[in-house]
Parts: structure tokens; sequence; C-alpha cells
């Protein structure tokens, strides 16, 4: 007992020095940690040091990140969910903190695999021109999985507690992140849109302002996630999410404008959307979209270049496809100075909202004696 008490004081006192409350030099931090991992590290049949061990090797792991040690930080968070995860069953509070220590791995381990908007950094499909490694996916996909756990873990605590209510919500937020970032973009809405129904539902609640905020918060996130993502999706994929109900009523203009820069007549965009005909050319009127190109030639050396404006440059338009504003900059180039002529080596790419990748292009074109097939969409 008195040796529970003195790890559970040492405890109080590297929580007061994480939340600032008390100053320690850096390596004062460091060796105050050990000493406290090391202290509860053989208190194996107490549930609550269990679960405490859990929580500072999560603290030891993140200082482990701040250093740049990935390698050491991810073995470490390994160890401290495997302690969480024993001492998970004897408490909600402590599958509270398991639940919570799931997704903070699968952000630490999907790291690499996004960009500052929780979108893929490497486009995957036959179309990428790079993608992530195989250590990378690997990563991800043991990201989404732990992700996944965290959902289930927060389903299982009792819903009418507000906070369950609210963790499961933000699992599902993070959920649809690690499913974008694999590439997986109609399963990552479903999701989203799922979370944004949660958030609403703690609005609607009784709750206090700090907790109003952070909903509010949440749902701002996922508003732009879901307008971020929905460039993702082809046709089908936004007809199965109007289906099952998850494509919100908001979305809809950005939905079809998608499908008609990808080529969908209005008709079958009204038909297959459930919406009137008149509706849709409304929305398609009233809802610009930004077209982005880069036209390259290639030189004698075999290096591409990208040429100056107007060849590289940008233009709103509306109720346009991909194709029928690349085709307008395909004849202007073909009928300029700056066109190689037969023979010459030269390649158009086109994006909606902003230049990327060449696999998230919504029209690809290269024109040459040796040229590939070539895929406009």
């Amino acid at each position: 007992m008195a040796q529970r008490e003195a790890v559970l004081r040492l405890d109080g006192q590297w929580a007061r020095v994480r939340a600032g409350a008390a100053h320690a030099e850096p390596q004062d931090r460091e060796r105050l940690l050990d000493e406290l991992i090391g202290a509860l590290r053989p208190l194996t049949e107490d549930p609550e040091c269990t679960a405490l061990l859990g929580l500072r090797l999560a603290d030891r792991a993140a200082l482990r990140f701040a250093e740049g040690d990935r390698a050491a930080a991810l073995a470490t968070i390994e160890e401290g969910l495997r302690s969480s995860e024993r001492a998970a069953p004897y408490s909600p509070a402590f599958a509270r903190w398991y639940a919570r220590g799931l997704i903070n791995h699968g952000v630490w381990l999907a790291w690499p695999l996004s960009d500052g908007n929780r979108l893929p950094r490497h486009p995957l499909g036959p179309a990428a021109s790079e993608g992530p490694s195989a250590m990378e996916r690997a990563a991800g996909e043991r990201a989404r999985d732990l992700t996944r756990a965290a959902v289930e873990v927060w389903s299982g605590l009792d819903q009418r507690d507000p906070v369950n209510r609210r963790g499961l919500a933000q699992a599902k937020v993070f959920l649809g992140d690690r499913l974008a970032e694999l590439g997986l973009a109609e399963e990552a809405v479903a999701w989203a849109v799922d979370a944004e129904a949660d958030f609403r539902q703690l609005l609607l609640a009784d709750t206090g302002p700090e907790e109003s905020e952070e909903a509010e918060e949440a749902l701002d996130h996922i508003g732009r996630q879901l307008e971020l993502r929905l460039r993702f999706l082809a046709f089908g994929s936004l007809v199965r999410l109007r289906t099952e109900g998850l494509l919100p009523e908001r979305l809809l203009p950005q939905a079809v404008v998608a499908a008609r820069i990808q080529g969908v007549p209005e008709e079958e965009i009204a038909a297959r959307l459930g919406l009137g005909a008149e509706q849709v050319h409304t929305m398609l009127d009233v809802t610009p979209w930004l077209a982005v190109w880069r036209v390259e030639v290639r030189g004698a050396d075999g290096l591409w270049n990208v040429l100056d404006h107007p060849w590289h440059s940008s233009t709103e338009v509306r109720n346009r496809t991909a194709a029928d504003v690349a085709s307008e900059v395909v004849l202007t180039f073909t009928a300029s100075a700056d066109c190689p002529g037969e023979g010459g080596h030269w390649r158009i790419r086109l994006w909606w909202h902003e230049e990327g990748d060449p696999a998230g292009a919504r029209f690809r074109l290269t024109v040459g004696p040796d040229a590939p097939a070539n895929t406009p969409s």
C-alpha cells in the first residue's frame, strides 16, 4: 500500500509538471518521467497503476516524437497501449484513456500519409505518379485499424453519458481522416457525415459553453473535410452516398458540380441523385468551380518545362466539364507559337480548385510521337 501511495504521489508530481503548474528543466522532466514509469511497471496487479503506466508511456512517446525519434516513439506507444488495454475493462475512465491512446497512435502512425488538410499526401490508384512506400502504407492501414478499434471502445461505453457520446463522435472524425489518407474517400465521407450528425445532436443536448464550443469547432472541421473530400469522389460514389442518406443537403450543389466536372450529363445527374432537372441546372448555373491547368513542353534534354501564363493559369467556370475547359486550352495552345508542332512532345493537366499531383487531375493529355494512350478524365 505504501508503495502504491508513493507511486501515485510521484504521478501527481509529474501531472503538475506536464500541465505546466510546476516548472522543471528538460533533463529533470525526463528523469522524473523515467522514475515514474519504472515505479509503475511492477504494479501489474493494480488496474489504476496499469492504466497510468499506459498514459505515462504515451507521454514519453510524445517526447520522443518531439525529438524526431519516430521509431522509438512508436515502440513506446505500442507498449503503452498494451498496458492501457489490460486496464480498460476495470473502469469507464480507463477505457476512455485506452480509446484516446488508440486514436493518438493512429495519428502518429499515419503522419507521413496526410497533408495539412488531412487529405492524402500520395493520391492512390493507377494514375498516381508516386505513392506511399510499402512501409508507409502498412503504417496507414495499422492506423486505420487502431482508430476503428477506438470507435468500438467508445461505442461500448454508456451512451447516456455525453462524454462518451462526444468521444465516439470524435473517434469517427479521426477514422474518416485515416480512411482518406488511404485513398478511401467514399468511406471517409460516410464516417465524417456520421460524426457530423453526432455532433449536431450534442449541440442540441443541454451542455455547457465549453462543450458547445468544442462541438462547433468539430463541425467546422468536418464541414471543411467534406467539401475537400467530395473532390475525390467518382459519380458512382456520390450516388451511393446519396442513396444511403450520407450526402448532406448543403453539399448537394458541390456534388452536382463534381459530377458535371466528370462529364456526367445534367439529365443523369438529376435522375441518379434524385433531383429535379431544373434544380440541377440552377445549381450548375450558380455554383462556380475553379479550373487550374498546366501545360508542359519536353525539351531536347528530355525534361518537361512548365510554360508561363496563359498556359499555366486558372479561371472560374460554371456548368462546364473538365474536358470542356481543357479542350479550349488545347485548341488555343495548338494554334499558338508556343506549341512545338508535329513531332514535339507536350502535355496538359487540369485540376479542380488547386494544382496538385497528376493523379488528382480531372483531365490529362500527353501529345507526341511516342505518347502513351491518354485517358482524359
